[in-house]
């Protein structure tokens, strides 16, 4: 599975009616609904924001709206192009303001077709990659000798705390956790290993499959 890089739009006008087509990294379904929710605010004055999102590192949790456009014709179409894309944690909003002429269900689905993929077809990509963080208590004497050991096994640090041992917070791809875990307990003598705390869905890998 892919994620997105960052966020992209398009435009689309199609016989005076204006498509906005956004598609947003998010980390939940909630967390699309809420965007999703948070766009139909800023647009007050469209006639229109039609959603469809996927999560999950198999792409496994979905949904759509047609948030009012006929059945069929709007949020199922941008989530067909979405599951097509093999992307994972977005959500895609296409914004419809309408433009005075209807555009029929065959000219709808169209429309939103076009408008999810112009919006997807230039999106940075990454590979998808599961992530464990964990938290690490060490004494001052193996602190720097295994921090220095991080980058060999892509762990990031995102939290220091320093008391009468270290304790670190940090995150590491999880087909590496294994063996980190390995190298921590050999370095500091079997006194420190990490503690998971949990597995996210995923991280960008280093490079983009597409730039």
């Amino acid at each position: 599975m892919l994620i997105l890089r960052h966020g992209t739009r398009a435009e689309l006008v199609v016989r005076k009616s204006r498509f906005l087509a956004e598609a947003t990294p998010v980390d939940s379904a909630e967390a699309a609904r809420e965007l999703w929710r948070e766009r139909k605010r800023i647009y007050a004055g469209c006639n229109h924001v039609v959603p469809a999102f996927i999560c999950g590192p198999q792409g496994g949790v979905m949904g759509c709206s047609d948030d009012g456009e006929p059945s069929g014709t709007a949020g199922r179409p941008a989530l067909e192009v979405l599951k097509g894309s093999g992307i994972t944690n977005v959500l895609l909003t296409v914004t419809r303001w309408f433009g005075g002429i209807k555009l029929g269900t065959g000219g709808l689905v169209r429309a939103y077709t076009e408008s999810a993929q112009l919006a997807l077809a230039d999106a940075p990509t990454a590979e998808l990659v599961p992530l464990t963080r964990f938290t690490l208590v060490l004494s001052y004497l193996h602190y720097e000798t295994v921090r220095r050991r991080f980058p060999e096994f892509a762990a990031e640090i995102t939290g220091e705390e320093f008391a009468a041992d270290v304790t670190l917070s940090g995150m590491i791809p999880t087909s590496n956790y294994i063996v980190f875990s390995e190298a921590v307990r050999d370095l500091t003598g079997g006194a420190a290993v990490p503690l998971m705390l949990s597995s996210d869905d995923g991280i960008p890998a280093p490079s983009s499959s597409k730039q």
